[in-house]
């Protein structure tokens, strides 16, 4: 009775649902990101084309969100054990949960992370080609010198990438502590 409690049959559904959040939702983040601050860029390229590939940046920052939870994945699959030759089922409920809570940190991360690099990355993006654009017509109307605007709109470029550098952290934070919860386990002996 102990051991159909606590290795039940049912307690792989758990781990392989770690697996499916790891993957789907830290990819709907990529994604997200990906298509939010690809509208910026597209955008920009119509005022400043030669701007594009410096604006690349949110994208590829948000496209390694996809890798975090493809890797959390693979290591979630490997630890899940299927029962031995005789059908005794060695994988517990708690391993189980373990690895859906692993899963489940590393795809919300990943998709708040995402989000995160979205809105800032297109947002970043925006500001950035405007002030090019206004240091590239000289005064932009305001009566400053081109070596000021210039100066300026480097600076909203460094400082959106920061943002978005720490939008990413988050994916990278739910990633480790994704890490350290598939390390947590307990199987069942065949006594």
């Amino acid at each position: 009775m102990e051991y159909e409690q606590i290795c039940p049959a049912i307690a792989p559904v758990f781990g392989y649902f770690g697996v499916m959040a790891a993957t789907v939702l830290s990819n709907m983040g990529a994604a997200y990101g990906t298509a939010k601050a690809g509208v910026g860029i597209m955008k920009s390229g119509v005022i400043v084309p030669e701007l594009i590939w410096k604006n690349l940046i949110p994208i590829i920052m948000a496209g390694v969100n996809g890798i975090y939870g493809l890797i959390t994945a693979i290591i979630i699959l490997n630890n899940i054990i299927q029962p031995n030759g005789d059908g005794f089922r060695v994988y517990s409920l708690y391993t189980s949960f373990g690895h859906m809570s692993a899963g489940l940190s590393c795809g919300l991360c990943g998709l708040a992370s995402g989000m995160c690099i979205g809105v800032s990355g297109d947002a970043g993006i925006r500001a950035f080609t405007q002030c090019d654009y206004m240091a590239k017509t000289e005064s932009g109307g305001k009566g400053f010198g081109r070596k000021k605007k210039k100066a300026g709109a480097e600076n909203v470029f460094v400082g959106s990438v920061l943002i978005q550098v720490f939008g990413g952290n988050l994916a990278l934070y739910g990633m480790i502590t994704a890490i350290i919860l598939t390390q947590t386990s307990y199987n069942c002996e065949d006594n």
